[in-house]
């Protein structure tokens, strides 16, 4: 079982790290800031439609302030979604600005509604720490799913990753028909993702559920939603959800369903597409200047980097690990190890449930 005992602390930007966001036209200048919202003066608590306590808090703002935040909250949903088109706001304004006061870094989560239909998106407004903006670029590059996110100062901005949350899912959504084998197939692929670029900390209420219908069958994609611990931890069970006890409704499944042959089909299916994505020119080229600042900066204590280094050589069976002097080199060697070298073929999760 996969348990975090210590609160992760914030990197800051690094200066390498700054330059590579600048490059990807990921840093925008823009007219507010996560400290602005910070100046609301009262708030009340948000519950849900069965009145039950979110642990959000609804916040509100001083009378002199709240046109400046509201329009600069508009202009940034312009820039998330439009390349800064001012035009597509005209219809819009901002519902509600929530606070969730129980979260590391109290993110606000904006919540923009379109006066003429009535539909509503949101966005959040986060402290920038470099570990999470790594691991939205890595997502961004790597998985099937692509993420939209600006950075301005020491304030990030990300955009809201639809799904069901997965704790939800697996309380609401798992007791009615589910395609049991397509959903087990879609978390061995995403357990797999995870250790490759080294994303801690997926239990079922970091993921969220996509539902998709196809012609004759239903189809499932987990896409993870917290990306804090990108390669902070020590321990390789952080990187693998199929440790974290919340997520065991679905690796049921997975052992109802799967013989280790199929699972290792899976996970070299999920490796291969990894690689492809590598090999592009585009993603390769921003791959590597990514990775050339995450080897030059300080994402993890030193300790962590000593441990996860160890275990991942024990897993894959080769010291080529050992060399590593930081996060990022992990991360490298990591990757080095979906193109060139072939899955470790002794590590079923099935079989260690």
């Amino acid at each position: 079982m996969a348990i975090i005992k210590k609160k992760k602390i914030i990197y800051k930007i690094s200066k390498n790290l700054r330059k590579y966001l600048t490059n990807h036209f990921r840093e925008q200048q823009l007219t507010i800031s996560y400290h602005d919202l910070m100046r609301y003066d009262s708030s009340i608590p948000l519950y849900d439609s069965k009145g039950t306590d979110t642990l959000w808090e609804t916040v509100f703002f001083p009378q002199g302030d709240m046109i400046h935040i509201h329009d600069s909250l508009k202009y940034i949903y312009a820039l998330l979604k439009a390349d800064g088109d001012l035009s597509v706001i005209e219809h819009l304004f901002v519902d509600r600005v929530d606070l969730c006061i129980y979260g590391n870094t109290k993110p606000f989560r904006v919540r923009i509604v379109n006066k003429i239909n009535d539909l509503f998106d949101y966005f959040y407004v986060k402290i920038a720490d470099a570990s999470r903006i790594y691991g939205l670029e890595l997502e961004h590059m790597l998985s099937p799913n692509k993420i939209n996110y600006l950075v301005y100062e020491n304030t990030l901005i990300e955009e809201h990753i639809q799904g069901i949350p997965g704790d939800e899912f697996i309380k609401g959504h798992m007791q009615g028909p589910v395609n049991e084998i397509r959903l087990a197939k879609e978390f061995v692929k995403f357990n797999e993702r995870c250790l490759v670029r080294l994303l801690g900390d997926m239990h079922s209420s970091n993921f969220v559920v996509e539902i998709i219908p196809d012609f004759d069958e239903i189809h499932y994609r987990i896409r993870a939603i917290d990306f804090d611990q990108q390669s902070f931890e020590g321990r390789r069970a952080i990187y693998m959800p199929q440790y974290f006890k919340q997520n065991n409704p679905i690796i049921i499944l997975g052992v109802k369903h799967m013989e280790p042959e199929l699972e290792l089909q899976y996970q070299k299916e999920e490796r291969s597409l990894i690689a492809a994505r590598l090999r592009s020119k585009i993603s390769y080229n921003a791959m590597m200047e990514l990775l050339q600042a995450m080897k030059k900066d300080e994402i993890a204590p030193p300790d962590n980097v000593h441990e996860l280094k160890q275990e991942l050589a024990q897993l894959y069976e080769d010291s080529t690990f050992l060399k590593c002097n930081s996060m990022g080199e992990i991360v490298e060697t990591s990757l080095d190890f979906v193109v060139k070298k072939p899955i470790r073929n002794k590590y079923s999760f099935i079989k260690n449930i």
